[in-house]
């Protein structure tokens, strides 16, 4: 039977998934949603072609997608969800892949992060890889520049199992050939999806938030260690002596695998440390997982939006993506993805631990009205190339495009048929 039907193409997504709180389960169900939804006129990349030129043509074909949600608990999931694979049980890889290759799927969608799989370093995906007989694309949300063996392995397998694998940043790219031996032309860069959130005054916001007035910076995000936020918390410091009214705006909840472990220990040190300073009048915790409207003014209402991450590794953050789309003056520290998203005036980097240099450019932005407006139209128009309906049509090309190959016989096979091309270029093909 003939699979690629380019008007209905039937995908199935394995990822985490609301209600549960993690950022792999917000991508995947904005993902999926953006797949099916309707295509965006052409936005133009850096390159200055289409967003969809990467995968061969404008997105023409719809989409249905159903979820495969990564979790231990049985949640009250949407109706989409129609399968649920525990990650530390192994038969239900096996059972997975079982009812996707009897079921009408075209391709599978797989969500891949070390810590959503089971086993050492989530190991467990490749039981469900090697079972599958539908094709694969796999997006990879952490690809390392020093992983272990056992990771570059996983990845390595991952990509021979996968007929496309997607990476959200150029950096992520350049290091899947030579860290992981991932052939390059099976790798494809589809940014972050983003919102698309009106360009707004943040004045006429800032009243729906409490806030009036006030100017206002904004990090968000699931609270942990490794956000760095002790360094932005420090920065303030300096920030409020040149604007004293300035307020500073930690919105998330912590996030849930710490909290079942820790309680709130970790946000209660960061409230002490706030209390240290003084500066318990300039930063406000909101201790919440706050729906996509909550978050868009959220966002609207800040004048200048920090990634304070201490690690350089880091080759994608949503929450950078989104303050980008909407518009925001960025300051963040020099991470692989903050260099490039923040790149040609869109931002500005400062060295990781140096919360001095962080408070001078946050208090920059908010005193230099030119400078911040410059900023954030430079950060909304890169945006505008990253909104979610953009994106979910890139994808929606790329599944059509895995779908006709693999419904296209192999050369060897045409050959056979008489179909094919003289014998010598037909055996460079099959082994090239």
């Amino acid at each position: 039977m003939d699979r690629f039907r380019p008007n209905a193409i039937r995908a199935a997504f394995v990822g985490t998934y609301p209600p549960r709180q993690c950022g792999i389960a917000t991508f995947t169900s904005d993902l999926a949603e953006a797949v099916t939804g309707p295509t965006p006129a052409p936005a133009v990349l850096a390159d200055r072609r289409p967003v969809w030129a990467r995968v061969g043509g404008p997105a023409r074909s719809s989409a249905t997608v159903d979820i495969v949600a990564i979790d231990e608990e049985e949640r009250d999931f949407p109706a989409e969800v129609r399968l649920r694979l525990r990650p530390d049980w192994p038969a239900d890889y096996l059972g997975v892949a079982d009812r996707l290759n009897r079921t009408d799927y075209d391709v599978v969608s797989v969500q891949h992060e070390f810590g959503i799989y089971g086993g050492p370093d989530g190991v467990h995906v490749l039981h469900l890889l090697d079972e599958l007989e539908v094709p694969v694309v796999t997006t990879f949300h952490t690809v390392r520049a020093h992983p272990s063996d056992h990771q570059r392995r996983i990845l390595r397998e991952i990509g021979r199992s996968s007929s496309r694998v997607v990476v959200l940043s150029e950096a992520a790219a350049r290091r899947l050939p030579p860290i992981y031996d991932i052939d390059p032309a099976i790798v494809r860069v589809i940014p972050h999806g983003v919102p698309d959130l009106p360009f707004v005054d943040p004045e006429t916001i800032k009243p729906l938030v409490g806030l009036a007035g006030r100017p206002t910076v904004l990090s968000f995000g699931l609270l942990g260690p490794g956000k760095g936020l002790e360094l932005a918390i420090r920065a303030m410091s300096g920030v409020v002596r040149e604007v004293p009214n300035a307020c500073y705006v930690i919105l998330g909840a912590t996030h849930p695998d710490l909290r079942s472990r820790e309680g709130e220990a970790y946000r209660e040190s960061l409230k002490a440390l706030v209390a240290d300073l003084g500066l318990g009048r300039h930063i406000q915790f909101v201790d919440a997982y706050v729906d996509l409207a909550t978050l868009g003014r959220w966002l609207q209402a800040a004048d200048v939006f920090v990634t304070p991450y201490p690690g350089a590794e880091q080759v994608v953050s949503g929450t950078l993506a989104y303050a980008l789309g909407t518009g925001k003056a960025l300051v963040s520290t020099p991470y692989a993805y903050a260099r490039e998203l923040l790149a040609n005036g869109r931002g500005q980097l400062v060295p990781f631990g140096d919360s001095t240099a962080m408070g001078r450019e946050i208090s920059r932005f908010l005193t230099d009205q030119g400078a911040r407006d410059r900023a954030r139209l430079l950060a909304y128009e890169h945006g505008r190339k990253m909104t979610w309906p953009v994106v979910g049509a890139a994808y929606r090309r790329l599944f059509a495009e895995v779908v006709a190959e693999a419904a296209t016989p192999p050369v060897g096979r045409l050959r056979t048929m008489g179909l094919g091309t003289a014998p010598r270029e037909v055996e460079a093909t099959t082994l090239g």
